[in-house]
């Protein structure tokens, strides 16, 4: 019975890429398993084969070439024809090595593939610890103590499992590979080996404290040093300080991951602080002293006379010190002019006579920003 064309077996066209041929392959590989062809495993692995062979030759320069000029008689025996083919052709081509097509297929299905290897110890995980510190914490640098519950290389056998190094052999099962091969019909299937669980090692005698692991769980403590600037978000590595690997392989990394609470007076922006200072209307009215905090003390703030309420004050290097360098941040007072409340009868009183020399000066220039808003609002109603 004749062949069928290649590129029909695939479903591609005779310009298709190659990427596209590996895409057709690995779409009918899959629908031809014969684990997903339980009441027809012969029919699948023939066309397992089929769509195989069309593979290898459309995905091969050469075998590729001859095939578009001779089609299927380019692989019979004794055909000699083109330049590529030699003396006996492609004679012998149709038994198929099962190369790195077959292997990328078993990849896709099984996770590797062809010619495994055992494992290699295997380094720890990595860990995170998650930190909360106060923004004067952040600010200044601070150490800090933690405990962190992880695995630890067992000190009784040193993270080899047995106490003595002569008690870890070779995997019989596995011969040392770390891996097996399970046969079914046309079909090889790589495993990890039940035995050594792919290291290709096992231990005759296991250490008694971490039974063969190498390893135990423990709660150590570690003494953490925070940089001053650091805020939400950064990261402190401490290599080595994750957990124990399998089989003595290092350990993992440990990350502290920085949580600044929000501040009472302050709000962090970058390595700038900004606080509210709140002053009563004779304060800002006259003007004079007022002490404002900083993460280091008290400094005085001198407010001019006439201050409003929004008027910032810089306070420079009274910020935070910057992460990466020796800079420092700036300190901005946003004043506050509060209106006042529970008065006296005679501070009513000073009040009212206070308005009504207001209302007798008829110049407003006691409160400019009040004539200009009523001007612009008699301009908008026309």
């Amino acid at each position: 019975m004749a062949k069928k064309d290649y590129y029909e077996t695939l479903g591609v066209s005779k310009s298709a890429t190659e990427a596209e041929i590996k895409k057709a392959y690995k779409r009918l590989a899959m629908k031809y398993h014969p684990d997903k062809n339980q009441d027809n495993k012969a029919e699948a692995e023939a066309k397992f084969k089929e769509v195989k062979e069309a593979y290898e030759v459309l995905t091969d320069a050469q075998k590729k070439a001859a095939y578009d000029q001779y089609g299927h008689a380019a692989f019979e025996q004794g055909f000699g024809g083109g330049a590529g083919a030699g003396a006996g052709g492609f004679g012998g081509f149709g038994g198929f090595s099962g190369g790195s097509a077959f292997d990328d297929i078993f990849s896709d299905f099984f996770g590797g593939g062809r010619g495994g290897r055992a494992q290699s110890a295997s380094r720890g995980a990595d860990l995170q610890y998650n930190i909360t510190l106060t923004l004067e914490e952040a600010a200044a640098g601070v150490s800090k103590e933690i405990k962190v519950p992880t695995w630890v290389t067992c000190d009784t056998c040193h993270g080899q499992g047995t106490e003595k190094a002569s008690d870890v052999v070779t995997c019989e099962t596995c011969h040392g590979a770390g891996v097996v091969q399970m046969r079914q019909g046309f079909f090889a299937v790589q495993q990890e080996c039940p035995t050594c669980h792919g290291r290709g090692k096992v231990v005759k005698n296991p250490c008694k404290k971490c039974h063969g692991e190498g390893r135990i769980q423990k709660t150590k403590t570690l003494s953490v040093t925070i940089p001053a600037g650091v805020d939400t978000g950064n990261r402190i590595r401490l290599s080595g300080e994750g957990e124990a690997g399998l089989n003595g392989a290092p350990a993992g990394d440990l990350y502290v991951q920085v949580q600044v609470k929000p501040h009472g007076i302050f709000e962090r922006d970058g390595n700038n602080l900004h606080c509210e200072i709140p002053i009563n209307i004779a304060l800002a009215s006259l003007g004079g002293e007022v002490e404002v905090p900083t993460l280091n003390g008290k400094v005085s703030l001198t407010i001019p006379a006439e201050t409003q309420t929004g008027k910032m004050f810089r306070l420079r290097g009274k910020g935070v010190k910057s992460l990466r360098g020796s800079a420092m941040g700036d300190l901005y007072c946003h004043v506050v002019v509060e209106t006042p409340v529970n008065l006296t009868g005679k501070q009513k009183e000073l009040l009212k006579e206070l308005g009504e020399s207001f209302k007798a000066d008829k110049s407003s220039k006691h409160s400019p920003k009040e004539k200009s808003f009523f001007d612009k609002v008699k301009k908008f109603f026309g």
